[in-house]
């Protein structure tokens, strides 16, 4: 059978597009855009129809194009190869996404093993016959598995349809792949533990589960011979909460001790970072209360990437990645000097700010709903419409839309166990939180704000409630390009 060595005019335009779709964020505009195109449908259509379309219209091109002959990347150069390359991994990628998501549930509900990767035999035949090499038919493998976990666990984990929750989706699936897929595929597929995150939250607003998708999300390597990747992704994720342990006891739940290291040290202890595997992360919570003593130790591991367990002169070398968490704002963390400058800008290759659920609910009513049904799913076993409209009605006659929920999403969980057992929630338990505006007006009072965080604060409490920035540009006096940036910038600031 011939080989095929040029495209028709309109394909190469085509296979340009599917490339820019397959590079975009899947959580952004630009990807919805792209896809559509592709599709043919408007960029409203529902998700499902226009994944559905894109597909079936890159699989008809493809189709059109083995009609002339066989398809072999060997034959083509230039751009050409490049964008006909990009179209084969989209639609290598779609053929099997249902079977890498039958992977992932599998190994979900067992986590002492890696399973066998049912679907990898046939991938790696396909890749092979459209010529990518042998070492890039295993390495896409591992990326097509990579893809769909991250968007497995930030797109099914993280509930709601706000502003707020679509930035952080967005986020999330940056820090795992960057802003730049082709530039990750390139260069930082096995360094991104040169990347660590500092996660900012309220108590209870899910930085636990932010942190999870990111750590279930890392690059796995597949191993052939096995037919299996060489971990199990639900091992990749570790937590230790820094607030639990005292000052005598944390370097050794961080670092671990060897036998007689201290009074009580009757056998060597292994730290996190020794549990934690190469391709894997460790999530640091609460640590805004990690002393000086040792974060000056933790920089150690940041900078240099080495270790020594308590009572042992022995290096030990840390492969993960370093996620931290804390309820404490940025402006707290800097202003009060919590943390070291240098253990602090070591830690912040990325910020990451999750959202409180007052703003969450502010921003779109409709959040609350799903919230409910997600969470009524996850107490009972499965859906129930009935459950989650009666604790709904509950809290709108009872509590109001208004209400702050300073607990965010713990104290929603609460609330939903509490109306299911009590058909009540009493609310007089916990102080009433300061709102933002009270915050304003007291670092105003006291002379603690500058303008341009004012600005910020003014320019955001007008897009919530005009809903887009040519609005609140025309009301504040100010370029659409200064509101959206002050209005982007405002998670980092409050």
């Amino acid at each position: 059978m011939k080989e095929i060595t040029d495209f028709l005019p309109e394909e190469l335009n085509f296979f340009k597009c599917v490339h820019y779709a397959g590079t975009a964020n899947p959580f952004g505009r630009e990807r919805v855009l792209r896809e559509a195109e592709i599709a043919g449908v408007s960029p409203d259509s529902p998700k499902d129809i226009r994944v559905l379309k894109a597909c079936q219209a890159v699989g008809h091109r493809l189709a059109q194009m083995e009609k002339r002959g066989r398809i072999n990347l060997d034959s083509f150069k230039g751009e050409r190869r490049y964008f006909l390359r990009s179209a084969l991994l989209f639609h290598y990628f779609h053929l099997f996404r249902k079977q890498i998501d039958t992977l992932i549930t599998r190994q979900l509900d067992n986590a002492e093993k890696s399973l066998d990767a049912d679907f990898a035999p046939e991938a790696l035949t396909l890749l092979r016959g459209w010529g990518f090499s042998i070492e890039e038919s295993i390495h896409f493998t591992a990326l097509a598995y990579q893809f769909r976990r991250a968007y497995y666990f930030i797109f099914r984990h993280l509930v709601g349809r706000s502003r707020c929750m679509q930035q952080l989706r967005r986020d999330l699936w940056q820090n795992v792949f960057t802003h730049d897929i082709l530039m990750y595929d390139q260069y930082l597929w096995n360094r991104m533990e040169n990347f660590s995150t500092l996660l900012f939250g309220e108590t209870g607003t899910g930085k636990g589960t932010a942190a999870l998708a990111m750590g279930r999300s890392g690059y796995i390597p597949f191993d052939e011979k096995e037919n299996k990747f060489t971990h199990n992704f639900v091992n990749t994720f570790t937590t230790l909460n820094i607030s639990q342990f005292s000052e005598t006891i944390i370097e050794s739940e961080l670092f671990g001790h060897v036998r007689g290291a201290f009074t009580g040290a009757v056998k060597d202890h292994k730290g996190v970072f020794s549990r934690c595997s190469p391709n894997g992360s460790i999530l640091l919570d609460e640590i805004g209360e990690l002393s000086t003593h040792v974060q000056i130790k933790l920089l150690n591991v940041l900078q240099d990437r080495v270790y020594s367990p308590v009572g042992s002169d022995e290096k030990h070398r840390f492969h993960g990645r370093i996620i931290a968490a804390t309820n404490r704002s940025i402006r707290e963390i800097r202003e009060k000097q919590i943390f070291r400058d240098d253990f602090y800008y070591r830690l912040c290759s990325d910020i990451i700010t999750v959202p409180p659920l007052h703003k969450r609910i502010a921003q779109d009513p409709e959040e609350l709903p799903d919230l409910l049904a997600h969470t009524v799913t996850r107490i009972v076993g499965q859906p129930s419409p009935e459950i989650a409209s009666r604790v709904l009605e509950y809290i709108e006659s009872t509590l109001t839309l208004s209400y702050p929920w300073p607990g965010n999403v713990r104290e929603l969980e609460q609330c939903v166990r509490r109306v299911i057992l009590r058909n009540a929630y009493e609310i007089n338990e916990a102080p009433a939180p300061q709102s933002s505006t009270d915050s304003l007006t007291r670092q105003i009072q006291e002379g603690h704000i500058t303008a341009q965080d004012l600005l910020i604060h003014y320019c955001t409490r007008l897009y919530e409630k005009h809903g887009t920035y040519e609005a609140v540009a025309r009301i504040a006096g100010l370029d659409r390009r200064t509101v959206k940036k002050y209005i982007d910038s405002q998670d980092q600031v409050y």
